[in-house]
């Protein structure tokens, strides 16, 4: 298994275990007094499992399982795969800390940062594609 698959893998499961964590804070709240912030943590619960877990685990298995694309690069551009990671996970942690804060912070530039976090995803989606495009053909 490719070091960048491992990565990508290993990363997706801290993810599961995180989204977890939070779907328990979720499921705590009719029963637990817990602060405001606590209320905007659904889509942070929805983003760490599709985007964290599932999602990174799919463009792991992808770089390494897919076709090969050349002798020379049998699985792309591995910077284009390591600006898949970075792009993707700063995105992730960035929508992870904005999106609850807008709950309780009436201060705009949460929003802004939600759709920098947006930004840096597509980017990242980007860079997969571009990636792997070649990859997809016939035999």
């Amino acid at each position: 298994m490719p070091p960048i698959t491992r990565l990508f893998v290993k990363t997706s499961l801290v993810y599961l275990i995180a989204s977890f964590g939070v779907g328990l804070f979720l499921a705590l709240r009719p029963l637990v007094a817990l602060p405001a912030l606590v209320n905007g943590l659904a889509p942070v619960y929805f983003h760490l499992f599709m985007v964290g877990w599932v999602m990174q685990l799919i463009v792991g298995v992808a770089y390494w399982m897919f076709p090969k694309w050349s002798r020379e690069r049998p699985r792309g551009y591995d910077a284009l795969a390591l600006a898949t990671f970075w792009l993707l996970n700063l995105g992730l942690l960035l929508r992870v800390a904005a999106e609850p804060a807008q709950i309780v912070s009436a201060w705009p530039g949460w929003g802004w940062l939600v759709v920098c976090a947006a930004l840096l995803q597509w980017l990242a989606g980007m860079t997969f594609v571009v990636n792997t495009w070649p990859r997809v053909k016939e035999k």
